[in-house]
Protein backbone atom coordinates (compact mmCIF):
# COMPACT_ATOMS: atom_id res chain seq x y z
CA UNK A 1 0.00 0.00 0.00
CA UNK A 2 2.61 2.55 1.06
CA UNK A 3 5.03 1.52 -1.67
CA UNK A 4 2.15 2.18 -4.05
CA UNK A 5 2.05 5.77 -2.81
CA UNK A 6 5.75 6.10 -3.66
CA UNK A 7 5.02 4.68 -7.10
CA UNK A 8 2.19 7.16 -7.51
CA UNK A 9 4.55 9.99 -6.54
CA UNK A 10 7.08 8.83 -9.13
CA UNK A 11 4.36 8.77 -11.80
CA UNK A 12 2.50 11.99 -10.94
CA UNK A 13 5.14 13.98 -8.97
CA UNK A 14 2.50 14.95 -6.44
CA UNK A 15 0.21 13.56 -3.75
CA UNK A 16 -2.81 14.89 -1.93
CA UNK A 17 -2.48 16.25 1.61
CA UNK A 18 -4.20 13.14 2.95
CA UNK A 19 -1.77 10.90 1.06
CA UNK A 20 1.26 12.86 2.27
CA UNK A 21 0.11 12.51 5.87
CA UNK A 22 -0.51 8.79 5.45
CA UNK A 23 2.92 8.29 3.90
CA UNK A 24 4.75 10.34 6.53
CA UNK A 25 2.99 8.52 9.35
CA UNK A 26 3.97 5.15 7.86
CA UNK A 27 7.71 5.64 7.47
CA UNK A 28 9.87 2.65 8.37
CA UNK A 29 13.21 1.38 7.15
CA UNK A 30 11.91 -0.69 4.21
CA UNK A 31 9.71 2.16 2.97
CA UNK A 32 12.52 4.68 3.40
CA UNK A 33 14.91 2.51 1.41
CA UNK A 34 12.29 1.95 -1.28
CA UNK A 35 11.86 5.72 -1.62
CA UNK A 36 15.64 6.24 -1.60
CA UNK A 37 16.17 3.71 -4.38
CA UNK A 38 13.55 5.45 -6.53
CA UNK A 39 15.04 8.87 -5.71
CA UNK A 40 18.57 7.75 -6.63
CA UNK A 41 17.28 6.47 -9.93
CA UNK A 42 15.49 9.73 -10.71
CA UNK A 43 18.48 11.89 -9.71
CA UNK A 44 20.94 9.80 -11.73
CA UNK A 45 18.70 9.88 -14.81
CA UNK A 46 18.91 13.70 -14.78
CA UNK A 47 22.28 14.50 -13.21
CA UNK A 48 24.19 11.22 -13.47
CA UNK A 49 26.47 10.45 -10.54
CA UNK A 50 27.71 14.03 -10.29
CA UNK A 51 27.60 15.76 -6.93
CA UNK A 52 27.93 19.51 -7.39
CA UNK A 53 30.05 21.39 -4.88
CA UNK A 54 29.32 24.96 -3.78
CA UNK A 55 31.94 27.03 -1.98
CA UNK A 56 30.24 28.40 1.14
CA UNK A 57 31.43 31.76 2.50
CA UNK A 58 29.84 32.70 5.83
CA UNK A 59 30.64 36.39 5.67
CA UNK A 60 28.81 37.76 8.71
CA UNK A 61 27.31 36.34 11.88
CA UNK A 62 25.51 39.54 12.86
CA UNK A 63 21.74 39.21 12.54
CA UNK A 64 18.88 41.61 13.17
CA UNK A 65 16.50 38.72 13.89
CA UNK A 66 15.93 36.75 17.08
CA UNK A 67 14.69 33.38 15.79
CA UNK A 68 14.30 31.01 18.70
CA UNK A 69 16.31 28.14 17.15
CA UNK A 70 19.34 30.02 15.83
CA UNK A 71 22.73 30.28 17.50
CA UNK A 72 23.50 33.69 15.94
CA UNK A 73 20.17 35.21 17.00
CA UNK A 74 20.36 38.87 17.91
CA UNK A 75 20.02 38.41 21.66
CA UNK A 76 22.75 35.76 22.03
CA UNK A 77 25.44 37.80 23.75
CA UNK A 78 27.88 34.86 23.83
CA UNK A 79 28.56 35.00 20.08
CA UNK A 80 31.92 36.36 18.96
CA UNK A 81 30.60 38.59 16.17
CA UNK A 82 32.46 39.25 12.95
CA UNK A 83 32.07 40.75 9.50
CA UNK A 84 34.31 39.94 6.54
CA UNK A 85 35.48 42.87 4.48
CA UNK A 86 34.79 42.92 0.74
CA UNK A 87 38.44 42.12 0.10
CA UNK A 88 38.26 39.12 2.44
CA UNK A 89 35.14 37.86 0.67
CA UNK A 90 36.82 38.22 -2.73
CA UNK A 91 39.90 36.44 -1.38
CA UNK A 92 37.73 33.48 -0.32
CA UNK A 93 36.31 33.27 -3.85
CA UNK A 94 39.79 33.49 -5.37
CA UNK A 95 41.00 30.67 -3.14
CA UNK A 96 37.93 28.60 -4.00
CA UNK A 97 38.47 29.18 -7.71
CA UNK A 98 42.05 27.92 -7.36
CA UNK A 99 40.63 24.76 -5.82
CA UNK A 100 38.25 24.35 -8.76
CA UNK A 101 34.96 25.75 -7.41
CA UNK A 102 32.59 27.33 -9.92
CA UNK A 103 29.79 28.26 -7.54
CA UNK A 104 30.13 30.48 -4.48
CA UNK A 105 27.47 30.90 -1.79
CA UNK A 106 27.50 34.11 0.25
CA UNK A 107 25.66 33.28 3.46
CA UNK A 108 25.14 35.42 6.52
CA UNK A 109 22.76 36.65 9.13
CA UNK A 110 20.41 39.47 8.19
CA UNK A 111 23.08 42.13 8.61
CA UNK A 112 21.94 45.42 7.16
CA UNK A 113 25.37 47.00 7.63
CA UNK A 114 25.96 45.40 4.23
CA UNK A 115 23.85 47.87 2.31
CA UNK A 116 22.39 47.21 -1.12
CA UNK A 117 25.20 49.26 -2.60
CA UNK A 118 27.91 47.37 -0.69
CA UNK A 119 26.52 43.98 -1.65
CA UNK A 120 26.01 45.02 -5.26
CA UNK A 121 29.66 46.07 -5.43
CA UNK A 122 30.80 42.75 -3.92
CA UNK A 123 28.65 40.79 -6.41
CA UNK A 124 30.05 42.74 -9.36
CA UNK A 125 33.62 42.23 -8.18
CA UNK A 126 33.14 38.47 -7.81
CA UNK A 127 31.50 38.13 -11.22
CA UNK A 128 34.14 40.30 -12.87
CA UNK A 129 36.94 38.19 -11.40
CA UNK A 130 35.21 34.88 -12.13
CA UNK A 131 32.69 35.34 -14.96
CA UNK A 132 32.41 31.59 -15.49
CA UNK A 133 31.12 31.05 -11.94
CA UNK A 134 27.65 31.13 -10.42
CA UNK A 135 26.91 33.18 -7.33
CA UNK A 136 24.29 32.24 -4.76
CA UNK A 137 23.07 34.57 -2.00
CA UNK A 138 21.65 33.39 1.32
CA UNK A 139 21.09 36.61 3.22
CA UNK A 140 17.45 36.50 4.28
CA UNK A 141 14.56 38.86 3.78
CA UNK A 142 15.07 42.08 1.82
CA UNK A 143 12.94 44.40 -0.26
CA UNK A 144 12.03 43.35 -3.79
CA UNK A 145 14.05 46.28 -5.12
CA UNK A 146 17.12 44.97 -3.28
CA UNK A 147 16.71 41.50 -4.75
CA UNK A 148 16.43 43.09 -8.19
CA UNK A 149 19.64 45.07 -7.69
CA UNK A 150 21.56 41.96 -6.67
CA UNK A 151 20.22 40.01 -9.63
CA UNK A 152 21.05 42.81 -12.05
CA UNK A 153 24.58 42.92 -10.61
CA UNK A 154 25.07 39.25 -11.45
CA UNK A 155 23.73 37.07 -8.61
CA UNK A 156 22.33 33.85 -10.06
CA UNK A 157 20.66 32.02 -7.19
CA UNK A 158 19.07 32.77 -3.84
CA UNK A 159 18.48 30.45 -0.90
CA UNK A 160 15.72 31.40 1.55
CA UNK A 161 14.36 28.56 3.63
CA UNK A 162 10.69 29.12 4.32
CA UNK A 163 11.19 27.08 7.56
CA UNK A 164 7.52 26.06 7.73
CA UNK A 165 4.48 26.70 5.55
CA UNK A 166 2.08 26.72 8.49
CA UNK A 167 1.51 30.16 10.03
CA UNK A 168 0.84 28.88 13.54
CA UNK A 169 3.97 26.76 13.53
CA UNK A 170 6.02 29.63 12.07
CA UNK A 171 4.93 31.88 14.92
CA UNK A 172 6.14 29.31 17.46
CA UNK A 173 9.63 29.43 15.95
CA UNK A 174 9.99 33.18 15.47
CA UNK A 175 9.32 36.42 17.37
CA UNK A 176 6.19 38.31 16.41
CA UNK A 177 7.98 40.89 14.25
CA UNK A 178 8.68 38.16 11.69
CA UNK A 179 5.86 37.26 9.32
CA UNK A 180 5.32 33.96 7.51
CA UNK A 181 3.42 35.83 4.81
CA UNK A 182 6.38 38.13 4.20
CA UNK A 183 8.75 35.16 4.05
CA UNK A 184 6.66 33.58 1.31
CA UNK A 185 6.31 36.93 -0.45
CA UNK A 186 10.10 37.19 -0.61
CA UNK A 187 10.27 33.76 -2.24
CA UNK A 188 7.68 34.84 -4.79
CA UNK A 189 9.71 37.98 -5.56
CA UNK A 190 12.85 35.90 -6.10
CA UNK A 191 11.06 33.59 -8.53
CA UNK A 192 9.52 36.52 -10.40
CA UNK A 193 12.87 38.27 -10.80
CA UNK A 194 14.45 35.18 -12.31
CA UNK A 195 16.72 33.74 -9.63
CA UNK A 196 17.24 30.03 -9.35
CA UNK A 197 15.34 30.02 -6.06
CA UNK A 198 15.67 27.75 -3.04
CA UNK A 199 13.34 27.20 -0.09
CA UNK A 200 13.43 24.54 2.62
CA UNK A 201 12.70 23.33 6.14
CA UNK A 202 14.21 22.02 9.35
CA UNK A 203 13.10 18.46 10.03
CA UNK A 204 12.00 17.89 13.60
CA UNK A 205 11.88 21.55 14.53
CA UNK A 206 10.08 22.26 17.82
CA UNK A 207 6.30 21.78 17.66
CA UNK A 208 6.46 20.40 14.09
CA UNK A 209 3.69 17.93 13.22
CA UNK A 210 3.22 15.50 10.38
CA UNK A 211 0.53 17.83 9.07
CA UNK A 212 3.05 20.68 9.03
CA UNK A 213 5.43 18.63 6.90
CA UNK A 214 2.62 17.67 4.53
CA UNK A 215 1.81 21.36 4.12
CA UNK A 216 5.49 22.08 3.49
CA UNK A 217 5.55 19.54 0.67
CA UNK A 218 2.39 21.01 -0.85
CA UNK A 219 3.88 24.52 -0.62
CA UNK A 220 7.13 23.43 -2.23
CA UNK A 221 5.25 21.78 -5.07
CA UNK A 222 3.29 24.98 -5.64
CA UNK A 223 6.37 27.22 -5.47
CA UNK A 224 8.32 24.90 -7.80
CA UNK A 225 11.78 25.97 -6.59
CA UNK A 226 15.04 25.10 -8.32
CA UNK A 227 16.69 24.29 -4.98
CA UNK A 228 15.41 22.86 -1.69
CA UNK A 229 17.38 22.81 1.57
CA UNK A 230 16.29 20.10 4.00
CA UNK A 231 18.27 19.40 7.14
CA UNK A 232 17.55 18.21 10.66
CA UNK A 233 16.86 20.64 13.47
CA UNK A 234 19.81 20.63 15.87
CA UNK A 235 19.47 22.61 19.12
CA UNK A 236 21.94 25.31 20.15
CA UNK A 237 22.78 25.59 23.81
CA UNK A 238 22.33 29.38 23.92
CA UNK A 239 18.81 29.53 22.49
CA UNK A 240 15.29 29.09 23.94
CA UNK A 241 15.10 25.71 22.18
CA UNK A 242 18.22 24.27 23.82
CA UNK A 243 16.26 21.50 25.57
CA UNK A 244 14.51 20.21 22.46
CA UNK A 245 15.52 16.96 20.79
CA UNK A 246 17.31 17.06 17.43
CA UNK A 247 15.45 16.08 14.30
CA UNK A 248 15.50 12.51 13.07
CA UNK A 249 18.12 11.35 10.58
CA UNK A 250 15.65 8.83 9.18
CA UNK A 251 12.87 11.36 8.59
CA UNK A 252 15.32 13.82 7.03
CA UNK A 253 16.53 11.17 4.58
CA UNK A 254 12.94 10.16 3.79
CA UNK A 255 12.02 13.78 3.05
CA UNK A 256 15.06 14.19 0.79
CA UNK A 257 13.83 11.21 -1.21
CA UNK A 258 10.24 12.45 -1.34
CA UNK A 259 11.39 15.89 -2.44
CA UNK A 260 13.50 14.39 -5.23
CA UNK A 261 10.50 12.38 -6.45
CA UNK A 262 8.16 15.38 -6.24
CA UNK A 263 10.62 17.80 -7.89
CA UNK A 264 12.83 15.53 -10.04
CA UNK A 265 15.14 18.24 -11.39
CA UNK A 266 15.70 20.04 -8.09
CA UNK A 267 19.18 20.85 -6.78
CA UNK A 268 19.13 19.15 -3.39
CA UNK A 269 21.97 19.53 -0.86
CA UNK A 270 23.17 16.93 1.58
CA UNK A 271 23.59 19.47 4.36
CA UNK A 272 26.31 20.02 6.92
CA UNK A 273 23.65 19.49 9.59
CA UNK A 274 23.05 16.01 8.19
CA UNK A 275 26.76 15.28 8.56
CA UNK A 276 26.64 16.67 12.08
CA UNK A 277 23.99 14.28 13.41
CA UNK A 278 25.72 11.26 11.82
CA UNK A 279 29.29 10.98 10.60
CA UNK A 280 28.24 9.61 7.21
CA UNK A 281 25.06 11.67 7.07
CA UNK A 282 26.01 13.49 3.88
CA UNK A 283 26.73 10.20 2.11
CA UNK A 284 23.36 8.88 3.24
CA UNK A 285 21.80 12.11 1.95
CA UNK A 286 23.28 11.55 -1.50
CA UNK A 287 22.06 7.95 -1.47
CA UNK A 288 18.61 9.31 -0.61
CA UNK A 289 18.57 11.57 -3.69
CA UNK A 290 20.66 14.65 -2.86
CA UNK A 291 23.12 15.98 -5.46
CA UNK A 292 24.82 19.03 -3.89
CA UNK A 293 27.39 19.47 -1.11
CA UNK A 294 28.64 22.81 0.22
CA UNK A 295 32.20 22.75 1.62
CA UNK A 296 33.18 25.78 3.67
CA UNK A 297 35.54 28.38 2.16
CA UNK A 298 35.27 30.81 5.09
CA UNK A 299 38.55 31.95 6.66
CA UNK A 300 39.70 29.67 9.47
CA UNK A 301 39.63 32.53 11.95
CA UNK A 302 35.82 32.84 11.74
CA UNK A 303 34.58 29.29 11.10
CA UNK A 304 34.08 28.56 14.79
CA UNK A 305 31.98 31.71 15.18
CA UNK A 306 29.30 30.90 12.59
CA UNK A 307 27.50 28.33 14.71
CA UNK A 308 23.77 28.06 14.06
CA UNK A 309 23.55 24.82 16.07
CA UNK A 310 25.76 22.78 18.40
CA UNK A 311 28.66 20.53 17.30
CA UNK A 312 28.84 21.74 13.70
CA UNK A 313 31.36 19.73 11.70
CA UNK A 314 34.33 20.95 9.64
CA UNK A 315 34.96 24.14 11.63
CA UNK A 316 38.64 23.29 12.00
CA UNK A 317 39.42 22.22 8.45
CA UNK A 318 41.03 24.28 5.73
CA UNK A 319 39.14 24.43 2.43
CA UNK A 320 41.56 22.16 0.56
CA UNK A 321 41.41 19.58 3.33
CA UNK A 322 37.61 19.76 3.38
CA UNK A 323 37.16 19.25 -0.36
CA UNK A 324 39.65 16.38 -0.39
CA UNK A 325 37.64 14.67 2.33
CA UNK A 326 34.37 15.22 0.46
CA UNK A 327 35.84 13.82 -2.78
CA UNK A 328 36.96 10.67 -0.99
CA UNK A 329 33.62 10.22 0.75
CA UNK A 330 31.67 10.54 -2.51
CA UNK A 331 33.95 8.15 -4.39
CA UNK A 332 33.38 5.49 -1.75
CA UNK A 333 29.65 5.45 -2.52
CA UNK A 334 30.05 5.58 -6.30
CA UNK A 335 29.66 9.31 -6.95
CA UNK A 336 32.00 11.98 -8.32
CA UNK A 337 32.49 15.56 -7.22
CA UNK A 338 31.66 17.98 -10.05
CA UNK A 339 33.28 21.41 -9.95
CA UNK A 340 31.20 22.94 -12.74
CA UNK A 341 28.51 25.58 -12.09
CA UNK A 342 25.91 22.86 -11.80
CA UNK A 343 22.87 24.87 -12.81
CA UNK A 344 19.33 23.62 -12.46
CA UNK A 345 18.30 21.51 -15.43
CA UNK A 346 14.85 22.41 -16.67
CA UNK A 347 12.48 19.54 -17.33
Amino acid sequence: MHEELIDELVAKQQLSRKEWILLLNSVNDPLREYAASKARSVAQKIYGTKIYVRGLIEFTNYCRNDCYYCGIRRSNSKVNRYRLTPDEIISCCDRGYQLGFHTFVLQGGEDLSYTDEALTDIIRRIKAAHPDCALTLSIGERERSSYQKFYSAGADRFLLRHETADDEHYNKLHPKELSPAHRKQCLSYLKEIGYQTGCGIMVGSPYQTTENIADDLLYMKELDPQMVGIGPFIPHTDTPFKEFTAGSLEMTLFLLSLTRLMLPNVLLPATTALGTIKSDGRELGVLAGANVIMPNLSPGKVKKDYILYDNKICTGEEAAECISCVEMRMQKIGYQIAYERGDYKKA
